[in-house]
């Protein structure tokens, strides 16, 4: 069977590959080297000198302690992995919890539009949403339609009450709502229930309105 130039090129880098991670294997001595050399320089002694029974007591002595120390690291690797796998599970009991993102702030570009979601616990029979600046002062209110408890999606093109438009900037959300009882409630944005959590490439996702959030970016769960 005749070997392409291709499959030639392949198996030289392959093999060279291999010869490099050989190198790089052995730029530090393992236990198994530590015993090689060991048997080697026994084998090798001059019989009218033989070594010195002392000195053999404490190669065989460092050679324990590097297999000690080599399968503590090994047991603390094991451990590490054990512990962040149990660490990501135990946020599965975060799913029905409530995550606080510790910012009620949007972001809104002059002449464009910022959408944002709000959670509502509990079933609006109506109310209003407050849009605030800096100075905690409403600038804008948007009235909400009797819905039922859950995350809805709200879209603010910038008008204020006083029919201005807004500077490009930073502001608060807020809403204020009844319940069907006459009840006064409050919510803001920023917090909304964990529906689930999603794992992926070792960093743990928890599912909030209709994004996946990364949990250090999570301020309380509550």
């Amino acid at each position: 069977m005749a070997i392409t130039a291709t499959g030639a090129n392949i198996a030289l880098e392959s093999t060279k590959q291999k010869m490099a991670d050989a190198v790089k294997d052995k730029t530090a001595l393992g236990k198994d080297d530590f015993m090689k050399l060991l048997l080697v320089e026994l084998q090798h002694q001059d019989p009218t000198e033989p070594m010195d029974s002392e000195k053999i007591l404490t190669q065989t002595s460092q050679l324990a302690t590097l297999e000690a120390a080599d399968k503590t690291n090994k047991s603390l690797a094991n451990l590490a992995t054990a512990m962040g796998s149990s660490q990501q599970f135990s946020t599965v009991a975060a799913i029905g919890k409530t995550a606080d993102l510790g910012s009620n702030s949007i972001t809104y570009d002059e002449g464009g539009k910022s959408t944002f979601e709000v959670y509502f616990p509990q079933e609006v029979s109506k109310g209003s949403l407050e849009i605030k600046d800096s100075s905690g002062n409403t600038i804008s209110t948007i009235d909400i339609e009797p819905n039922k408890a859950g995350v809805y999606r709200f879209d603010w093109d910038g008008r204020l009450n006083d029919g201005g438009s807004a500077d490009s900037g930073i502001y608060d959300v807020t809403a204020s709502y009844t319940n069907p009882a006459g009840d006064l409630l409050n919510t803001k944005f920023g917090a909304y229930p964990i529906e689930s959590i999603k794992f992926d490439q070792g960093k743990t996702y928890l599912k909030v309105g209709s994004n996946y959030v990364p949990l250090d970016k999570i301020a309380e769960v509550y």
